[in-house]
This record gives structure tokens, sequence and C-alpha cells, in this order.
């Protein structure tokens, strides 16, 4: 299983929405380097971790099945978020799309690029309440704790579902 993080909180050159943006971005991940998109999360609005007086994000989780190299992966998806007007300054700074890489089954890795799991993910509310629609069981192989637990753990950040006003149908899908 491999969870990938989706997020956004910028319209892209054209004017698309982060929400759009999102959506499109999970339907590229399907086939890309061999994997299969087998579920998605629900939308949740966000607020950038660290606040920073950006807008708010659109961010959700896809699993993913298949195999396939970290580094090859990450390369995928980092030409999937230049496709959608991704640029690259200061870390945490706004952005048409963020694609990240949260786990690959029981996979650690601390060098080279990327590391797995994602060294931050158990800190942030918008990783881990998208994680919970597509990966309910999942344990962080580290801290060796529940995604509900770490979830349980961290302080109110503001990661709500979007409702149904957003969405066409705002319930985890199972692809």
């Amino acid at each position: 299983m491999i969870l990938v993080a989706l997020g956004a909180n910028l319209p892209t050159q054209s004017g698309i929405a982060p929400l759009e943006t999102c959506r499109r971005a999970a339907a590229a991940l399907d086939g890309l380097v061999g994997l299969r998109c087998v579920a998605l999360s629900r939308w949740f609005a966000t607020q950038p971790m660290p606040p920073s007086g950006q807008p708010p994000y659109i961010n959700g989780v896809a699993r993913l099945e298949g195999m396939v190299d970290p580094a090859v992966l990450l390369a995928a998806l980092q030409a999937v978020e230049l496709a959608h007007g991704r640029q690259r300054s200061t870390p945490n700074a706004a952005r048409t799309l963020d694609l990240d890489i949260i786990a690959m089954g029981d996979l650690v890795r601390t060098a080279p690029d990327p590391t797995i799991p994602h060294p931050r993910m158990h800190e942030r509310a918008f990783v881990l309440a998208p994680l919970l629609d597509v990966a309910p069981n999942w344990r962080h192989p580290v801290l060796n704790q529940s995604a509900r637990a770490l979830l349980d753990a961290l302080e109110d950040q503001g990661a709500r579902p979007l409702t149904s006003s957003h969405l066409r149908d705002d319930g985890p899908k199972t692809i």
C-alpha cells in the first residue's frame, strides 16, 4: 500500500481552483508508473502548517497499489506537480499542487530522497484525517502508532471535510 497526500491552495495560471486541481491530480495518479489508485479520501479544507497567513488548503490522500522504486515515484509525482503549475520557491510556500509520498507499506528509508515515511506526516492533521478514510488501520512503521492515535494526539489544526455544498459527494471513494 502506497499513500500519497494531495494538497493545493492557489489556482493555476489558467484559473483552475485548488479543489479541481486536486481532483485532476488524483485522476493522474491512477496508472502512474504502473500503480493503481484504489481509494481516494474525502477532500478537507485545512489551514496552512505552520500558520502563515496563506489561503486555506484543499487536502486529500490517495491509496495506491503496486510496486515502484521510491525515487521513480517521487520523480513521477513531481512531474504531475509541474504539469499543474507547481513552482518551487521557499519551503511551505503557497502552491498550485503538492504531492507527497506519505508511506510505502512498512518501508523505512532516511536516504536518499524521498524519506519514507514522510518525516512530518505524524504532526499534520491535513494528512492524518484524510488518511483515515483510505487506510483506517494504518500504523506508522517507525512510531508504531495508528493514524487515529496520531491524529487524536494533535491539537486541533482546523482540518475539516468539505461539505456536500462544495462537492457532489463528500464520502471517501473506493476505486
